[in-house]
Protein backbone atom coordinates (compact mmCIF):
# COMPACT_ATOMS: atom_id res chain seq x y z
CA UNK A 1 0.00 0.00 0.00
CA UNK A 2 1.17 3.08 -1.09
CA UNK A 3 1.77 6.87 0.66
CA UNK A 4 -1.74 7.72 -1.10
CA UNK A 5 -3.94 5.02 -0.20
CA UNK A 6 -2.88 4.97 3.29
CA UNK A 7 -3.74 8.76 3.15
CA UNK A 8 -7.26 7.71 1.39
CA UNK A 9 -8.03 4.90 4.04
CA UNK A 10 -6.96 7.07 6.98
CA UNK A 11 -9.38 9.99 6.11
CA UNK A 12 -12.09 7.79 4.97
CA UNK A 13 -11.81 6.02 8.35
CA UNK A 14 -12.02 9.31 10.22
CA UNK A 15 -15.05 10.26 8.10
CA UNK A 16 -13.32 13.34 6.41
CA UNK A 17 -14.23 14.82 3.55
CA UNK A 18 -10.84 15.95 1.22
CA UNK A 19 -11.97 19.51 1.68
CA UNK A 20 -12.16 19.03 5.52
CA UNK A 21 -8.71 17.64 5.55
CA UNK A 22 -7.51 20.41 3.79
CA UNK A 23 -8.96 22.83 6.30
CA UNK A 24 -7.33 21.15 9.58
CA UNK A 25 -4.19 20.48 7.59
CA UNK A 26 -4.58 24.51 6.25
CA UNK A 27 -3.47 23.17 2.35
CA UNK A 28 -5.88 23.36 -0.37
CA UNK A 29 -8.27 21.00 -1.18
CA UNK A 30 -6.69 20.19 -4.83
CA UNK A 31 -3.45 19.42 -2.96
CA UNK A 32 -5.08 16.37 -0.52
CA UNK A 33 -6.44 15.52 -4.15
CA UNK A 34 -3.29 15.33 -5.61
CA UNK A 35 -1.97 13.67 -2.61
CA UNK A 36 -4.09 10.79 -2.84
CA UNK A 37 -3.95 10.38 -6.88
CA UNK A 38 -0.12 10.14 -6.71
CA UNK A 39 0.67 12.73 -8.68
CA UNK A 40 2.20 14.82 -5.33
CA UNK A 41 3.45 14.29 -1.80
CA UNK A 42 3.06 16.65 0.82
CA UNK A 43 6.11 18.09 2.52
CA UNK A 44 7.76 17.30 5.85
CA UNK A 45 5.36 19.85 7.73
CA UNK A 46 2.36 18.45 6.30
CA UNK A 47 3.82 14.66 6.59
CA UNK A 48 3.83 15.46 10.13
CA UNK A 49 0.21 17.46 10.88
CA UNK A 50 -1.35 14.74 9.40
CA UNK A 51 0.60 12.29 11.57
CA UNK A 52 -0.58 14.09 14.65
CA UNK A 53 -4.13 14.54 13.61
CA UNK A 54 -4.89 10.25 12.54
CA UNK A 55 -2.46 9.86 15.28
CA UNK A 56 0.10 7.18 13.63
CA UNK A 57 3.73 7.62 13.42
CA UNK A 58 5.30 9.14 10.23
CA UNK A 59 7.27 5.64 9.56
CA UNK A 60 3.78 4.10 9.49
CA UNK A 61 2.54 6.68 7.03
CA UNK A 62 5.75 6.90 4.76
CA UNK A 63 6.63 3.30 4.99
CA UNK A 64 3.45 1.66 6.28
CA UNK A 65 5.79 -0.08 9.19
CA UNK A 66 5.57 1.13 12.26
CA UNK A 67 9.06 1.31 14.24
CA UNK A 68 10.42 -1.88 16.10
CA UNK A 69 9.63 -1.18 19.71
CA UNK A 70 12.48 -2.04 21.83
CA UNK A 71 11.26 -4.35 24.80
CA UNK A 72 12.35 -2.47 28.51
CA UNK A 73 15.41 -4.20 30.01
CA UNK A 74 13.92 -6.84 32.26
CA UNK A 75 14.00 -5.08 35.67
CA UNK A 76 16.48 -6.52 38.55
CA UNK A 77 15.89 -7.67 41.68
CA UNK A 78 18.69 -7.10 44.61
CA UNK A 79 18.71 -8.99 46.86
CA UNK A 80 20.75 -8.55 50.10
CA UNK A 81 21.88 -11.59 51.63
CA UNK A 82 22.83 -10.15 55.61
CA UNK A 83 25.02 -12.87 56.47
CA UNK A 84 25.33 -13.41 60.72
CA UNK A 85 28.53 -15.31 61.51
CA UNK A 86 28.16 -17.92 64.06
CA UNK A 87 29.35 -20.91 65.12
CA UNK A 88 28.27 -23.88 67.85
CA UNK A 89 30.06 -27.19 68.77
CA UNK A 90 29.47 -29.28 71.92
CA UNK A 91 30.54 -32.50 72.60
CA UNK A 92 28.40 -35.58 72.88
CA UNK A 93 30.00 -36.80 75.63
CA UNK A 94 28.88 -35.25 79.14
CA UNK A 95 29.35 -35.00 82.70
CA UNK A 96 26.98 -33.98 85.83
CA UNK A 97 24.25 -33.74 82.55
CA UNK A 98 26.11 -31.00 81.01
CA UNK A 99 28.69 -31.68 78.02
CA UNK A 100 32.21 -31.23 78.37
CA UNK A 101 33.00 -29.22 75.87
CA UNK A 102 30.40 -26.11 74.51
CA UNK A 103 31.23 -23.46 72.39
CA UNK A 104 28.97 -21.02 71.02
CA UNK A 105 29.75 -18.08 69.41
CA UNK A 106 28.08 -14.80 67.05
CA UNK A 107 25.81 -12.83 66.38
CA UNK A 108 22.82 -11.85 69.33
CA UNK A 109 22.70 -14.21 72.43
CA UNK A 110 24.94 -17.18 71.96
CA UNK A 111 24.82 -18.72 75.44
CA UNK A 112 27.31 -21.56 76.13
CA UNK A 113 26.64 -24.08 78.82
CA UNK A 114 28.97 -27.31 79.47
CA UNK A 115 32.29 -28.11 81.89
CA UNK A 116 33.90 -25.71 79.35
CA UNK A 117 32.22 -23.25 78.40
CA UNK A 118 32.88 -20.48 75.73
CA UNK A 119 30.09 -18.06 74.47
CA UNK A 120 28.82 -14.59 73.99
CA UNK A 121 26.79 -15.58 77.49
CA UNK A 122 28.51 -18.72 79.13
CA UNK A 123 28.09 -20.62 82.60
CA UNK A 124 30.33 -23.28 83.56
CA UNK A 125 33.10 -25.06 85.48
CA UNK A 126 35.53 -22.83 83.18
CA UNK A 127 33.45 -20.21 81.77
CA UNK A 128 34.90 -17.54 78.99
CA UNK A 129 32.70 -15.07 76.89
CA UNK A 130 30.95 -11.48 77.07
CA UNK A 131 29.09 -12.55 81.00
CA UNK A 132 30.50 -15.53 82.35
CA UNK A 133 30.14 -17.37 85.74
CA UNK A 134 31.98 -20.88 86.90
CA UNK A 135 34.20 -21.95 88.71
CA UNK A 136 36.80 -20.47 87.05
CA UNK A 137 35.40 -17.31 84.18
CA UNK A 138 37.06 -14.92 82.39
CA UNK A 139 34.98 -12.94 80.01
CA UNK A 140 33.81 -9.00 80.10
CA UNK A 141 31.48 -9.39 83.21
CA UNK A 142 32.81 -12.33 84.92
CA UNK A 143 31.39 -14.03 88.07
CA UNK A 144 33.94 -16.98 89.70
CA UNK A 145 33.37 -18.97 92.50
CA UNK A 146 37.40 -19.21 92.47
CA UNK A 147 38.73 -17.12 90.00
CA UNK A 148 37.11 -14.13 88.24
CA UNK A 149 38.87 -12.23 85.20
CA UNK A 150 37.71 -9.47 83.29
CA UNK A 151 36.55 -6.07 82.76
CA UNK A 152 34.42 -6.11 85.44
CA UNK A 153 35.42 -9.54 88.18
CA UNK A 154 33.31 -10.82 91.41
CA UNK A 155 35.15 -14.05 93.11
CA UNK A 156 37.52 -15.50 95.65
CA UNK A 157 40.37 -14.24 93.46
CA UNK A 158 39.16 -11.01 91.03
CA UNK A 159 41.45 -9.63 88.47
CA UNK A 160 39.73 -6.79 86.52
CA UNK A 161 39.32 -3.00 86.05
CA UNK A 162 36.59 -3.11 88.68
CA UNK A 163 37.20 -6.06 90.82
CA UNK A 164 35.63 -7.33 94.23
CA UNK A 165 36.59 -10.45 95.94
CA UNK A 166 38.73 -12.38 98.56
CA UNK A 167 41.76 -11.46 97.01
CA UNK A 168 40.96 -8.45 94.48
CA UNK A 169 43.35 -7.00 91.63
CA UNK A 170 42.78 -4.09 89.45
CA UNK A 171 41.77 -0.50 89.07
CA UNK A 172 38.97 -0.36 91.54
CA UNK A 173 38.89 -3.25 94.27
CA UNK A 174 37.03 -4.36 97.04
CA UNK A 175 38.29 -7.14 98.69
CA UNK A 176 39.66 -8.65 102.31
CA UNK A 177 43.55 -8.17 100.54
CA UNK A 178 42.76 -5.86 97.89
CA UNK A 179 45.65 -4.20 95.41
CA UNK A 180 44.59 -1.48 92.70
CA UNK A 181 44.36 1.87 92.02
CA UNK A 182 41.06 2.51 94.19
CA UNK A 183 41.65 -0.31 96.99
CA UNK A 184 39.32 -0.80 99.66
CA UNK A 185 39.73 -4.12 102.32
CA UNK A 186 41.03 -5.71 105.31
CA UNK A 187 44.41 -5.24 103.79
CA UNK A 188 44.65 -2.60 101.19
CA UNK A 189 47.04 -1.55 98.48
CA UNK A 190 47.15 1.38 95.93
CA UNK A 191 47.46 4.61 94.43
CA UNK A 192 44.51 5.50 97.02
CA UNK A 193 44.37 2.34 99.95
CA UNK A 194 41.74 2.30 102.63
CA UNK A 195 42.22 -0.76 105.39
CA UNK A 196 40.28 -1.84 107.95
CA UNK A 197 44.02 -2.98 109.53
CA UNK A 198 46.42 -2.00 106.71
CA UNK A 199 46.81 0.38 104.17
CA UNK A 200 49.70 1.38 101.65
CA UNK A 201 50.21 3.32 98.74
CA UNK A 202 50.34 7.30 97.85
CA UNK A 203 47.61 8.38 99.93
CA UNK A 204 46.84 5.49 102.61
CA UNK A 205 44.28 5.17 105.64
CA UNK A 206 44.02 2.26 108.62
CA UNK A 207 45.05 1.95 111.46
CA UNK A 208 48.04 0.99 110.13
CA UNK A 209 49.03 3.14 107.61
CA UNK A 210 52.36 3.41 104.90
CA UNK A 211 52.55 5.92 102.45
CA UNK A 212 53.34 9.60 100.66
CA UNK A 213 50.09 10.65 102.95
CA UNK A 214 49.25 8.39 105.56
CA UNK A 215 46.55 8.63 108.00
CA UNK A 216 45.92 6.56 110.97
CA UNK A 217 46.96 5.08 114.48
CA UNK A 218 49.84 4.62 113.63
CA UNK A 219 52.02 5.83 110.44
CA UNK A 220 54.99 5.75 108.55
CA UNK A 221 55.61 8.17 105.51
CA UNK A 222 57.53 7.36 102.37
CA UNK A 223 59.29 10.15 100.70
CA UNK A 224 60.69 9.99 97.03
CA UNK A 225 63.49 7.84 98.80
CA UNK A 226 62.04 5.67 100.37
CA UNK A 227 62.17 4.29 103.99
CA UNK A 228 65.54 4.42 106.02
CA UNK A 229 66.28 0.97 107.05
CA UNK A 230 65.12 1.95 110.64
CA UNK A 231 62.12 3.05 109.73
CA UNK A 232 61.47 0.16 107.25
CA UNK A 233 62.40 -2.30 109.67
CA UNK A 234 60.14 -1.04 112.17
CA UNK A 235 57.17 -1.07 109.53
CA UNK A 236 58.24 -4.30 108.68
CA UNK A 237 57.45 -5.38 112.38
CA UNK A 238 54.09 -3.24 112.49
CA UNK A 239 52.96 -4.98 109.68
CA UNK A 240 53.63 -8.27 111.22
CA UNK A 241 51.90 -7.14 114.27
CA UNK A 242 48.29 -6.11 112.14
CA UNK A 243 48.54 -9.66 110.41
CA UNK A 244 48.24 -11.14 112.87
CA UNK A 245 45.80 -14.02 113.15
CA UNK A 246 46.23 -14.11 109.07
CA UNK A 247 47.72 -16.74 107.16
CA UNK A 248 51.29 -15.93 107.34
CA UNK A 249 51.57 -15.70 103.50
CA UNK A 250 49.63 -12.11 103.64
CA UNK A 251 51.94 -10.93 106.33
CA UNK A 252 55.17 -11.87 103.48
CA UNK A 253 53.29 -10.32 100.45
CA UNK A 254 52.73 -7.03 102.60
CA UNK A 255 56.09 -6.83 103.25
CA UNK A 256 57.58 -7.62 100.47
CA UNK A 257 54.98 -4.92 98.94
CA UNK A 258 56.13 -2.73 101.21
CA UNK A 259 59.95 -3.09 100.44
CA UNK A 260 59.03 -2.23 96.98
CA UNK A 261 57.06 0.78 97.37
Amino acid sequence: MELQQRLYELRRKAGLSQEGLADLVGVSRQAVQKWEAGTSKPDLDNLAALAGYFQVSLDYLITGKEPERVPPPPSTTVIHHYYRPCFEYKSKRTLFGLPLVHINCGYGLRWARGILAVGNVATGVFAFGGVSAGLFSLGGVALGLLLALGGVALGAIAIGAVAAGLLAWGGVVLGWLSVGGVAKGVYAMGGVAAGSRVAMGGLASAPLAIGAAAEGARTFLVTEHGLDPNQLEAAVAALREACAGAPGWVADFLCFFLQHI
